[in-house]
């Protein structure tokens, strides 16, 4: 019996889902590919207590910023937060956990903890901060720190384009965190950009497999924002 994975929109798709002290990966990067609206339905759904795995934060009035503003949010892993005002003072303030990780460390995490792996070792940390408190062993007369994989009670991510069967294409940068949060999360919502065909996507194109994928959101739009605008006067 065919499953019918789109929905008409993302308070729908998370009703029966979300719920307090839940961990939730969010993809993107900056602001690209980041699953705004569906962040949006997170915020007005009121759950809180979350544990949020996002490569950052957003800036204070966009993406995850939303859910610091209504504090909904108790810890973060990422592997940077700067651009996040609201984020600084909760944290220095005591009032928000932080798990930082070098960005290459986070993307392996979510990436073994998809392909079903617990733990691996690394290079990368060791002799630092990052690395107290983790197991740790020499390879080839080098230190590695053994670092765990991550997975998440959901996953949301953007998509450029999704079949009913929940076969993704991303595009350009915003296939960043989202291909592989979409393996990490025990449910996966995905909002896309356009939704086609059956049968229309080359499958040489498509990325995220959708087996992979629980609920679809189409967008009627989507917003874009320019974390930093960077402008320069046009040539004479």
């Amino acid at each position: 019996m065919a499953v019918n994975k789109i929905y008409s929109d993302a308070k729908a798709a998370l009703a029966d889902v979300l719920k307090d002290d839940m961990t939730i990966m969010s993809g993107g990067f900056g602001l690209c590919g980041i699953p705004s609206v569906l962040i949006e339905a997170v915020r007005d759904s009121g759950v809180k207590g979350l544990t949020i795995i996002s490569n950052n934060a957003g800036i204070d009035d966009v993406g995850l910023g939303l859910l610091l503003q209504t504090r909904q949010v108790r810890k973060m892993i990422s592997s940077y937060v700067g651009e996040n005002a609201t984020f600084a003072k909760q944290f220095l303030a005591g009032e928000l956990e932080i798990e930082f990780n070098p960005q290459g460390t986070l993307a392996e995490r979510i990436r073994a903890g998809g392909a079903g792996i617990p733990a691996f070792f690394t290079a990368t940390g060791a002799g630092t901060e990052i690395a107290k408190g983790k197991p740790s062993q020499m390879f080839d007369g080098r230190e590695y720190v053994m670092e765990r994989g991550l997975r998440a009670d959901l996953a949301i991510v953007h998509a450029w384009q999704a079949d009913p069967e929940g076969n993704l294409i991303y595009r350009k940068t915003a296939r960043n965190f989202n291909p592989i949060m979409a393996t990490a999360g025990e449910i996966v919502v995905a909002q896309v950009e356009h939704l086609v065909a059956p049968g229309s996507m080359d499958p040489d194109h498509i990325v995220t497999a959708g087996i992979f994928v629980n609920r679809i959101v189409p967008l009627a739009s989507v917003e874009k924002r320019i974390e930093q605008r960077t402008v320069r006067k046009r040539a004479a």
